[in-house]
């Protein structure tokens, strides 16, 4: 099976390199992963005793980071390695100040490759988040004798671990991973199934993340005086699904604010064109702009999470398809209600909040924007939900402390 594995790998990297001829995402992963092994040989030294988080893209960061940062304060005389597989994880993460001494890409999982690069570092501990697993790279670090951790794993029933061809896998990770720290007990009870017993429930570490979130300056310039007395509705990572929400709402209601950050940027232009009246952030910024308009648009990066502050309601993206819902934590730690889509089998933090009466999914989207105005117009029930809402974060157990006391110990 390792050979077909590996066939596989070099099978990816060839048609990624074929698609970074044609999009620009790729082509920076591509372009990027040339320039780690530069990155850790000028970093480190051989004496240097290094931490390493593995993270797929930005969520998984953010999922991991609470770990990371306790595990730096007790072991400050360590260095830090991030590894990102995704570009979007890599570019937002790499303009930002943070405790890394090293981030970049991690090779591609071909075996010469991955012994080279871990070869350079002096890995102390490691640690993926979620469920990126790469087999050679956890193979390598196996042989070094290098303890292993999956932090906030989350098994669901649909992966290959529970196919007829998904042995081999399991396989790997009962030889390769010291200990699972699940999500969940589903997971757990999951992974247990097919013989992955080093493990235990901790919890989601991103509530952890996103209480840290509410002691920290959230303030962004101008966005109360947009406000004003109105409600805010803040749609955030926002697709074409929740912008048509937007739209339905806008039209229904003349008592909100509406605050649009869109996933992509590209989409900005588009959301001019539906919202001609609307404001631009960066036009107002730094200027004494008038707040006529009911709608702005928000067309920088790295506001999200302060925004949520802000607001009375939130709409969270990429719950009507298959893309993947957005964190609605960020959101519902500071007791606001949410609105999503129903495609969140990968969030199971959604179905709770849902149960908690903190968060409403929706099929349709006219549902969903129905229920929006719904709450603008009913107070009560509005504070209710917010009180939920906010109680569904605080009520979850410290997962970082759970997690430190094991790998400490």
């Amino acid at each position: 099976m390792a050979f077909f594995y590996n066939i596989f790998i070099s099978l990816m990297i060839f048609g990624m390199k074929v698609f970074a001829l044609f999009n620009e995402k790729a082509k920076k992963g591509v372009l990027g992963r040339k320039e780690s092994l530069k990155k850790v040989q000028s970093a480190f030294s051989a004496k240097d005793k290094v931490i390493w988080m593995h993270a797929a893209s930005l969520g998984e960061y953010e999922q991991g980071l609470p770990v990371l940062e306790q595990l730096k304060k007790n072991l400050s005389d360590h260095k830090i390695l991030v590894t990102f597989f995704s570009p979007s994880g890599y570019e937002h993460i790499v303009k930002k100040k943070n405790i890394a001494d090293v981030i970049c890409y991690l090779p591609f999982d071909k075996k010469a490759d991955i012994k080279e690069f871990v070869a350079q570092i002096n890995v102390a501990l490691f640690f993926t988040v979620k469920y990126d697993y790469w087999y050679n790279l956890l193979e390598e670090l196996k042989q070094k004798g290098i303890k292993t951790y999956v932090i906030s794993a989350l098994f669901y029933d649909t992966q290959s671990f529970f196919t007829s061809y998904g042995k081999w896998f399991v396989k790997q990770l009962q030889k390769n991973i010291d200990w699972f720290f699940h999500q969940t007990e589903m997971s757990y009870a999951l992974a247990k199934s097919v013989g992955l017993t080093q493990s235990s429930v901790t919890g989601d570490t991103r509530f952890d993340r996103v209480k840290q979130l509410r002691n920290r300056d959230n303030h962004v310039e101008c966005i109360k005086d947009f406000i004003g007395r109105d409600k805010a509705v803040v749609f955030g990572s926002s697709w074409q699904a929740e912008e048509k929400m937007a739209e339905e709402v806008f039209l229904g209601t003349p008592y909100a604010k509406l605050i649009i950050a869109p996933h992509d940027l590209k989409r900005v232009q588009h959301l001019k064109q539906v919202f001609p009246e609307a404001i631009l952030y960066s036009t107002i910024k730094d200027s004494a702009e008038n707040f006529n308009s009911r709608v702005l648009i928000i067309d920088s990066i790295g506001l999200l999470s302060r925004l949520y502050s802000y607001a009375d309601i939130a709409v969270v993206g990429g719950g009507f398809h298959d893309a993947g819902l957005h964190n609605i934590l960020e959101a519902a730690t500071f007791g606001v209600p949410v609105i999503f889509g129903d495609h969140y089998r990968k969030n199971p933090e959604a179905d709770e909040l849902i149960s908690a009466d903190g968060g409403k999914s929706f099929e349709k989207t006219g549902l969903a924007a129905d229920f929006v105005m719904f709450l603008i117009n009913n107070e009560e029930t509005l504070q209710m939900m917010s009180a939920n809402a906010k109680k569904f974060v605080d009520d979850k157990p410290g997962s970082t402390e759970l997690i430190i006391n094991k790998i400490l110990s």
